[in-house]
């Protein structure tokens, strides 16, 4: 039963592999791409996916493969950077063929290698790349037929940040600062503004920076004059440590929200001026069956998994793909494709996954509220606007 309790709850249920003894998988493996930041900023969450990624593929193997055949992951190092993820994404559509590419959890990224993966008939599935563009076309309004997202978009996860605010919060004057250019930065921003401001709060500025800015002194200063009691953080982890450390060292301490964006890695950085801020999270933490999966992660590498969403949100598209090659019938990626859209309450690690064939994202993906308390993420509760979006 060893072979029943690795893949529990997760593959065994999904792939109907639930036999202790299932038949070594033969044959030519089907190839699943990885586009992952492997090195620089970010590469916490890219070895993350990557190492997630390759433990579901080993536990799909384990359990019989699909189709019979073996799953073999092939991930190159994108570095965070739109020319290297096209190079690779080209890579895996055209010269290591593969039926589906993961990845990344960049919007900027991904709404670059579409212009890849659509032409070459491969779907790619997003984890925290939440633009609305990365899966429609804003010049169309249609749907980009081969890109999909496992994670909620900018537009719900900008309401939530907003509405959480006002309305658990009381929050009434609030500041925002972005990081101009940042496709997730900018589209965190527009929903946030608009959500804040319908509710009735005072927006009492909008500041930026570029990318590779670390000195926030000039702006936060300028914020703090501008009375506000809260500030919205619409960034990666790096920049809102070093927002968070200069405030304090400003004497100003208001209240944070961010996005997804965090990571435990901001303690580093940050220290103590974290303490008490909120952040908006893909999952519920005390899910049973995500803490299995972090234990089996664990036990794989030696290390516990600081980046629990990225571990599963990884972890989750790998099965999607392999349910939908076992629905399809081949390794056809376009036959993959059209199987990954017809995807009904599909059971994985941290949600049950409907897609929207109008948007590929998921449907009625829940979002779950964290807090910053005594030097570590914990999890309040699930969190929406009263309105459905």
């Amino acid at each position: 039963m060893k072979k029943i309790g690795l893949v529990l709850m997760t593959a065994a249920i999904i792939l109907g592999a639930a036999c202790a003894f299932a038949a070594a998988p033969e044959g030519e493996p089907i190839k699943i791409g990885y586009l992952a930041t492997l090195t620089g900023d970010g590469s916490t969450w890219g070895q993350h996916e990557r190492d997630s990624a390759l433990l579901a593929i080993k536990e799909l193997n384990d359990a019989g493969g699909v189709l019979g055949r073996p799953l073999e992951l092939v991930c190159y190092d994108v570095r965070g950077r739109q020319e290297d993820a096209i190079q690779a994404a080209r890579r895996l559509v055209y010269e290591d063929k593969v039926v589906a590419i993961g990845g990344t959890n960049y919007s900027g990224l991904n709404i670059a290698t579409a212009s890849v993966v659509n032409p070459g008939k491969v779907p790619q599935i997003g984890t925290a790349a939440t633009n609305p563009a990365v899966t429609v076309d804003p010049n169309t309004g249609e749907v980009r037929p081969f890109s999909f997202r496992i994670s909620y978009t900018d537009p719900y996860q900008g309401k939530v940040m907003a509405d959480y605010f006002v309305n658990r919060l009381g929050v009434k004057k609030a500041a925002i600062i972005k990081d101009v250019g940042s496709d997730y930065s900018e589209g965190l921003t527009e929903f946030f503004n608009a959500r804040f401001k319908e509710l009735g709060g005072e927006l009492t500025g909008e500041w930026g920076f570029r990318s590779g800015d670390v000195d926030f002194r000039a702006q936060l200063t300028e914020m703090k004059a501008s009375g506000a009691e809260a500030v919205a953080l619409p960034l990666l982890y790096k920049e809102m440590a070093l927002i968070m450390k200069q405030a304090a060292e400003l004497d100003w301490k208001p209240l944070y929200i961010g996005g997804d964006g965090f990571s435990p890695n901001m303690l580093e950085i940050a220290g103590d001026a974290m303490e008490g801020s909120y952040w908006v999270y893909s999952m519920d933490l005390n899910n049973p069956q995500l803490i299995l999966l972090l234990s089996r992660f664990e036990k794989e590498y030696g290390r516990p998994a600081t980046e629990p969403s990225n571990v599963v949100n990884a972890y989750d598209l790998i099965v999607w793909v392999a349910e939908a090659i076992k629905r399809a019938g081949s390794a056809d990626s376009v036959a993959i494709k059209d199987a990954m859209e017809d995807i009904k309450d599909l059971r994985l690690v941290h949600f049950n996954l409907t897609v929207d064939k109008e948007t590929h994202n998921p449907l009625n993906k829940p979002a779950a509220m964290m807090i910053w308390k005594d030097q570590k993420f914990q999890f309040l509760e699930m969190w929406a606007p009263q309105e459905s979006f």
